[in-house]
This record gives C-alpha cells, structure tokens and sequence, in this order.
C-alpha cells in the first residue's frame, strides 16, 4: 500500500496531477480541496494517498490532510458512494463543512454536489451521523468541451472546465460556472473554487 509520497509536481490538471519521485511519476486524482493548497509546479509536495484497487484499474488519490484522506476512506463504506462521488464531496466542501453539514442533518447542502440526489444525501447523513467524531484524523463537527487554445486565459478556462466536467457537472452547466467564475486574471483552481462556490450557496 502507497500512503505517502514526497516529490515534485510535474503537472497539475485537476483532478489529476502528477509527482515525480525518485525518477519515477506518479498519477495522481486529487479533490480541489487539496489543489487549493499544492505549491506551483516544479515544488515540492507532500501528498498523503489511498490505493484504490479496481478489476480493471489501479487508481493512487492524493490527499493534502489526515482529515480529508480519513473522510474519504469513510465516504467509501457508505453504500451508493464511489470514489468519484467522494472526491466530488471533498471539492464541494472540507472536511469539517462536510462534518457541519452531519451534525445539522443538511440535506440540502449535500444535493448542491454533482452526482448526489436527495436519497444519497439522507444515507450519507445517516450512515454517518455517528461516526466522524471517531474517524481517524480527527474530522468533527466544527463530451462537449471547448477546444484548448494557446491563449493563457483559455487555457486556464478549458481546464476548470474540465475539471468541473470530472467532478460530475455537465459540460453546458460546467462551461456557464467557469465562465462566471473568471474574471481574466485568476488561475485554474480559482476559477474552480470560485465555480464550486457559487454553486454551494445557490
């Protein structure tokens, strides 16, 4: 099992990104919880990861926190929840919103995530209203994308775009959120956060 790894960033297209260790690259999926947080590439980083191992792929998540690896895990045993779904949950919001969202029995926050309908999001708050004080890391309440073009602003625009297609969103819906979220200026992941918060609060 590879649960850590320290290295450099060779790119970052969310979700993915890739670290070079030792020579060696490694793919990785990651939440925007934890793009938010990674340096620049060519830094250094260190990502704490879970192993998935599917019949037909082996996928490594990279996580920036114990606390977000650990409410992964936990998202995993909760029937009807994939790693997609999970990593959709960790974009939308941390951990301890997630946690909040428990505590206060918030349907309606939860249905706000891509991919999750009224009947995921009440199992979620069941299945775990009792568990995330004791999950380890300490987590408690508290295709039709545009083309890349060589223009920087772009760039920057087709990748939240994307980003936001993988974490669940349709492509029309994805394209309308990114285009609102970029003033010309911001990078990638902030064109994302500004995206996945305007959609929480709606």
């Amino acid at each position: 099992m590879i649960g850590r790894l320290r290295g450099q960033i060779l790119s970052k297209h969310p979700p993915q990104l890739v670290i070079d260790v030792g020579g060696v690259g490694y793919e990785l999926e990651a939440p925007m919880s934890t793009f938010y947080e990674l340096p620049a590439v060519g830094e250094t980083v260190i990502l704490l990861t879970h192993l998935l191992v599917r019949e037909d792929a082996q996928i490594l998540y990279g996580f920036a926190s114990e606390r977000e690896r650990a409410l992964f895990r936990r998202l995993l045993k909760v029937t009807g929840v994939g790693a997609r779904m999970a990593l959709a949950i960790l974009s939308g919001m941390d951990a301890a919103r997630f946690a909040q969202c428990v505590e206060q029995q918030d349907v309606a926050a939860l249905i706000r995530v891509p991919g999750i309908g009224r009947k995921t999001a009440e199992r979620l708050l069941v299945e775990l209203r009792d568990r995330l004080e004791t999950t380890p890391g300490g987590i408690t309440a508290g295709a039709g994308l545009p083309p890349v073009s060589s223009d920087p602003r772009d760039t920057r625009l087709a990748d939240a775009i994307s980003a936001l297609v993988a974490l669940g969103y349709r492509p029309a819906d994805a394209a309308r959120m990114a285009r609102g979220a970029d003033d010309g200026q911001v990078s990638t992941e902030e064109i994302i956060r500004q995206a996945l918060r305007a959609a929480s609060v709606r």
